[in-house]
């Protein structure tokens, strides 16, 4: 049976984050990715995409997917961020995996889940100053790769494909030629050859 991903996103989405794991997910693993956004709503991207959804971000049940994805985007620090405690806590409660990217992993500290795991964000002092009861800073790691323990994969906004590498890996999808394929899309920030600026 093809494993199944369930990717919520909000309105505001931040499109990069998520498009590489979906694409690579479906194109090269054979993988379901479901949208599933608050409410079922239709949601657009920063980029101005619409999507429309496969249903309540609210009612992921970890019978149903193998893996909760939470993807970035502006309304993670708004007062219009969305609770997704329930299905966090099913997804975490039955041993599967749980990933947030950038401004996403603001919900995963706000539900504890950092407190005592190891961990990456956007940058060292974004969770202490957004979320009041945070208190993983110890584990933080200050690093641009994904970084994944315990069942919990965390990434800044720039490390989508390191985010995409840990999910795969996580599902039991990972393989070194995915992971060569994957470590290509980071072969632009290498310098050129003779280049020494």
């Amino acid at each position: 049976m093809a494993k199944r991903l369930a990717i919520v996103l909000t309105e505001g989405y931040a499109d990069w984050e998520c498009g590489l794991l979906m694409a690579t997910a479906r194109g090269d693993c054979g993988a379901e990715t479901v949208v599933l956004t608050p409410g079922g709503a239709e949601v657009t991207s920063l980029g101005g995409v619409s999507i429309r959804s496969a249903g309540r971000a609210e009612d992921a049940a970890p019978g149903d997917f193998d893996v909760l994805v939470l993807c970035g985007g502006t309304i993670w620090q708004s007062g219009e961020a969305p609770d997704l405690s329930a299905p966090v806590a099913r997804f975490v409660s039955a041993g599967k995996p749980v990933a947030a990217i950038c401004d996403a992993t603001l919900a995963l500290g706000r539900l504890g889940l950092l407190d005592d795991r190891a961990h990456t964000g956007n940058y060292r002092g974004q969770l202490p100053q957004v979320v009041p009861g945070y208190r993983g800073a110890a584990l933080y790691r200050d690093q641009p790769q994904a970084v994944s323990d315990r069942a919990v994969i965390t990434a800044s906004g720039t490390a989508p494909v390191s985010f995409t590498r840990e999910i795969l890996d996580a599902i039991g999808l990972g393989s070194a030629d995915l992971f060569d394929y994957l470590a290509l899309y980071g072969d632009e920030h290498r310098k050129a050859p003779g280049v020494t600026a």
